[in-house]
């Protein structure tokens, strides 16, 4: 017997004989009267020796909070899927097409709409990148933003890439791309983290092309762009709804008038909220209104030099219960014949300046 179970049986036993001592005709000494008003071994003190015992039933286990739990399943499954699509890509890019890429970076660009409107072409980009072209228009855009194969630009929260592999062979000879995303290192347990993985990975697959660009990690939650007057434009494409909603908007656009030079470009583009609309309520559908976008960005110190309707889509009623993310190419409500023939959102297309000294 173990000296646990010894303990469990002497402890039992000496239950017993407390109980034993108040049940009279048992051959022990007449109980002792109890003091008035006091009840004789009150239950609680055998309840106390019980409880060293183990008998009492041990405290359930906390509640699992479904959502929570959902969650955690979706980011472990998106990790694997991740995963599974890094080595296909790693996979895609054989010899013959890092032979490809070596040649495009190589090339002499000098007009930026037909560079890269050749970029656009290029079996590098990821495989269905080029359907969003129509919805996208990266060479008229980056145009009007008046981004040149010289420019020393900063994307700002890259995303999975899409424009980054248009702008890295568009700057790689002679001008410098740096983007910006959430570590990659971060905890498993968090969604950004698997954000900061895949841009790492895009940028990894391709040395001859993503080695030339640099990555910057910056949280989304306390913006810091260390260097000062460095660039030339500074893009935000689709990003300013998140700063938004994590209440930083103006943080971002603090620091970015910082870090671009004097007569610098803040390139926006936006999903677009109705005019009339609370920004703080269709942040969290993705929109901003334009309105209050230039209003912050004038507030920051930028001055608007030009808008454009490129990126205009009239069919995006905004109303969607999930946001702008029900749009291609996300699809999050399905039903994807409906909303792939609305299109992708409505975006406003900003070209914001810092005035020169």
């Amino acid at each position: 017997m173990s000296k646990a179970r010894d303990s469990r049986v002497f402890l039992r036993a000496l239950a017993c004989a407390s109980l034993f001592a108040v049940v009279p005709g048992c051959g022990s000494a007449p109980a002792p009267e109890a003091p008035p008003g006091r009840p004789l071994n009150p239950p609680q003190e055998n309840s106390d020796l019980l409880a060293m015992m183990g008998d009492t039933q041990a405290a359930p286990p906390p509640a699992v909070d479904p959502k929570k739990e959902a969650e955690a399943k979706k980011l472990a499954e998106d990790f694997a899927k991740l995963d599974a699509d890094i080595a296909s890509e790693k996979a895609r890019f054989d010899d013959k097409l890092k032979k490809d890429v070596a040649a495009l970076v190589a090339l002499d660009f000098k007009d930026t709409k037909a560079a890269v409107a050749a970029i656009q072409k290029g079996a590098h980009r990821k495989p269905g990148a080029a359907e969003r072209d129509k919805w996208r228009h990266p060479a008229e855009t980056l145009a009007f933003f008046g981004v040149k194969p010289t420019s020393s630009v900063l994307e700002l929260d890259a995303g999975e890439g899409w424009y980054t592999e248009l702008l890295a062979p568009l700057l790689a000879k002679k001008g410098k791309l740096t983007v910006t995303g959430p570590n990659p290192a971060g905890p498993m347990t968090e969604r950004s983290t698997l954000y900061g993985k895949r841009l790492r990975a895009f940028l990894d697959k391709s040395p001859e092309l993503g080695g030339k660009v640099d990555f910057v990690v910056i949280d989304r939650n306390a913006p810091v762009i260390a260097k000062t007057e460095a660039y030339d434009a500074i893009l935000a494409i689709r990003a300013m709804h998140g700063w938004e909603r994590a209440g930083k908007l103006d943080a971002h656009l603090a620091q970015c008038f910082t870090a671009l030079k004097p007569g610098g470009v803040l390139g926006v583009v936006q999903h677009r909220a109705k005019a009339d609309a609370d920004p703080k309520v269709t942040a969290e559908k993705g929109y901003l209104p334009e309105k209050y976008v230039i209003e912050r960005a004038i507030a920051a110190g930028f001055k608007l030099e030009q808008k454009s309707e490129i990126n205009a889509n009239p069919k995006d009623t905004k109303d969607y219960a999930d946001g702008v993310w029900a749009l291609p190419p996300s699809f999050r409500s399905g039903d994807k014949d409906k909303y792939a023939a609305i299109g992708e959102s409505d975006r406003m297309t900003l070209k914001l300046v810092k005035p020169k000294k």
